[in-house]
């Protein structure tokens, strides 16, 4: 994990308990006397991950359907992180404005940007019931000024139809739908479940999520390169554009197109997380100079 991670020392289960005391019903020893969870149920899932906001981000309120995405902590805010040391290092340490492109009913990086950051986030969504949720999320934890929703009316759109001509942001950054189908979304949740010591029929995706979340028509490669040429087309409203990528073998093709369409910088930075293993890729158009001028404006 980050140097900067909160939780790379793990769970303190009694402060987490304290803060969110529907939490202790989860929580058990195990037979090697660590005390934990169950990582396959997706309720104590989701209840230690509301204690985690509470205790660590000031978040207080953070409901939404069980159908939906229930993203883990501590690899979310990894990723923020991870683009806090790029925007450092381009000489962007204030001001900066995010886009979280498909925040999904949790909200969860402009949750938790702003707490650790003070980032100001435009948060896109293509689902309406997810983007009311969201909405909802953000109201009753008073962060109206901090996080501006918008919604993608057209689902073969990532950037066109939110980001207007007249807006620039410091990054960009997205978690794309892993899976080209509900097929392969089942047979890798099975997979999972067996390596949690779970048989698959007997509980549901630990983290669950909806058709929006979890696949996407040619899957991640797809979605992926559909997102690369759309930046291409607002070069100089972004000074980094990035993305989680789970498979390796995209950031090859990732890389030759970048070349292609104009990309002054590409960088990979591994995400490590226990046996997990990923990696953001961040792109730039802009040129020496124009990343001066941009750095001039803030």
């Amino acid at each position: 994990m980050n140097r900067n991670n909160t939780h790379k020392s793990g769970y303190n289960f009694k402060l987490l308990t304290q803060v969110y005391p529907k939490l202790d019903a989860y929580v058990f020893e195990n037979a090697h006397q660590t005390v934990t969870i169950d990582f396959a149920d997706p309720k104590a899932v989701k209840a230690l991950n509301t204690a985690l906001l509470k205790a660590h981000y000031k978040i207080n309120f953070w409901e939404f359907p069980e159908g939906n995405l229930c993203p883990p902590i501590p690899g979310r805010v990894d990723y923020i992180h991870y683009l806090a040391d790029v925007l450092k290092a381009s000489g962007i340490q204030k001001d900066a404005t995010i886009m979280d492109i498909g925040t999904g009913a949790s909200c969860i990086y402009p949750l938790l940007g702003q707490a650790t950051y003070d980032w100001h986030f435009l948060a896109t969504e293509i689902d309406e019931g997810s983007m009311k949720h969201a909405q909802i999320i953000v109201e009753k934890n008073g962060l109206d000024k901090k996080i501006n929703l918008r919604h993608q009316a057209d689902e073969s759109q990532i950037l066109k139809g939110v980001l207007k001509p007249s807006e620039y942001i410091s990054a960009s950054m997205c978690n794309p739908p892993f899976y080209k189908s509900k097929e392969d979304a089942q047979e890798a949740t099975s997979r999972k479940l067996k390596g949690l010591g779970t048989q698959a029929g007997k509980k549901t995706r630990n983290f669950s999520g909806t058709s929006n979340e979890l696949w996407y028509t040619g899957g991640e490669k797809a979605f992926l390169h559909n997102y690369l040429y759309e930046s291409s087309l607002f070069k100089t409203q972004c000074f980094w554009y990035t993305s989680l990528v789970s498979k390796k073998e995209n950031v090859k093709s990732m890389k030759s197109s970048l070349k292609k369409l104009g990309a002054t910088d590409f960088k990979i930075i591994p995400m490590i997380q226990g046996q997990k293993i990923s990696r953001i890729i961040a792109w730039t158009f802009l040129t020496k100079a124009e990343q001066k001028l941009w750095r001039d404006r803030l």
